[in-house]
C-alpha cells in the first residue's frame, strides 16, 4: 500500500478555514488530520464539535480525528455524529482500553491508538489485532511546531515488528515534526500514515509540499 498523508488542520488559517480545506481536496492528501485538545490531557485547548461539523460539511476525504482528552469513551457517538471516520484516544488516557476500542469499532469507525514518546510499544500487545491505527507521537502533545524525537525511528521499527507477528492490520501513524527529511526515514522504518501541519501549511506552497510528501 502507497503511504498516506494526512495535513494536521491544526496547522491551517482558521480565519480561511474553507479555503484550506479545500485545498487539501484538491491535493494528494489523503486524510484530514483533526487534532482534538482539552486543556486537561494536554496544555492547551484546539477545537470542539461545531468546528469538526464545519470541516465535514466541505471536507472530501477521511476525517481522522486524534482526541487528546481525558474521558473520551463518552464522546464516541457525538464524534461519529460530527464526521469522523477514524478515532483514535490515548493509551494514557483509557484506563479501559479494550472497552473504548470496541465502542469505536460498534459506531463503525476505524478505532486508533495514540502512545506519548515516553509510552514503550509493549503496551499494546494484548490489544494489536483490536486496533486498526497506531498514532505514535513524536512531539509531546499539546502544541504544533515542535522538533521531532528522533527515538520514534526506533519505535517504528519495534511496532512494526509487533504488527507483522500479530499479524494485525493496523497502520502506523507518525504524529509531529514530519517533514521530508523526517517522512522518508519513518517510512523507511515501516511507517503507513505521516500526519503534517507546520510543514505544509507554512510552506509557500502547501499543494505542492503535500506532493512531495506523498512521493517519498
Amino acid at each position: 500500500m502507497k503511504h498516506l498523508i494526512a495535513p494536521s488542520i491544526l496547522a491551517a488559517d482558521f480565519a480561511n478555514l474553507q479555503r484550506d480545506i479545500e485545498m487539501i481536496n484538491n491535493s494528494d492528501a489523503d486524510w484530514f488530520h483533526i487534532d482534538v485538545m482539552d486543556g486537561v490531557f494536554v496544555p492547551n485547548i484546539s477545537f470542539g464539535m461545531p468546528v469538526i461539523a464545519a470541516i465535514n460539511k466541505h471536507a472530501k476525504k477521511t476525517l481522522d480525528v486524534h482526541l487528546m482528552i481525558v474521558n473520551p469513551s463518552q464522546f464516541i457517538n457525538t464524534f461519529k455524529k460530527n464526521g469522523a471516520d477514524v478515532l483514535t484516544v490515548h493509551y494514557e488516557a483509557c484506563p479501559h482500553l479494550h472497552r473504548t476500542i470496541q465502542a469505536i469499532k460498534a459506531e463503525d469507525m476505524l478505532a486508533g491508538v495514540s502512545l506519548n514518546p515516553h509510552t514503550p510499544i509493549t503496551v499494546l500487545e494484548d490489544v494489536i489485532r483490536d486496533i486498526d491505527v497506531v498514532l505514535l507521537m513524536s512531539v509531546n502533545p499539546g502544541f504544533g511546531g515542535q522538533s521531532f524525537i528522533e527515538n520514534t525511528y526506533k519505535k517504528v521499527i519495534q511496532l512494526r515488528d509487533l504488527i507483522d507477528k500479530s499479524g494485525s492490520k493496523a497502520l502506523i501513524e507518525i504524529d509531529g515534526g514530519v517533514n521530508a527529511d523526517t517522512g522518508k526515514q519513518l517510512l523507511a522504518a515501516g511507517a503507513d500514515v505521516l500526519v503534517a501541519g507546520s510543514y505544509v501549511f507554512k510552506s509557500e506552497n502547501p499543494t505542492k509540499t503535500i506532493k512531495l510528501l506523498k512521493e517519498l
